[in-house]
């Protein structure tokens, strides 16, 4: 087994009210930035043992989608790398 760490970045869809990026887009816009959109992600870290890449992709994937995601508002990447 390999150790591998498993980033699932989960962030609404385009389209879904956003009221913390919102909030957040008009404070940096009031603090003279510029902004075409600003939207929110979340972001977890996984660390898990797999035998190779394509698990660990798999197991994270299933963990997206079973419950750090709602597919009905969410987008959502997994990247793994070797820790």
């Amino acid at each position: 087994m390999t150790a591998y760490t498993a980033t699932v970045t989960v962030r609404l869809k385009r389209g879904v009210l956003d009221p913390e990026a919102e909030t957040t887009q008009q404070a940096l816009e009031r603090l003279g930035f510029e902004l075409d959109a600003l939207r929110s992600a979340d972001r977890f870290e996984v660390d898990l043992d797999a035998p190779d890449v394509d698990d660990a992709e798999q197991r994270a994937t299933e963990m997206a989608e079973r419950l750090l995601a709602n597919p009905t508002i969410h987008d959502y990447e997994v990247e793994v790398a070797e820790a």
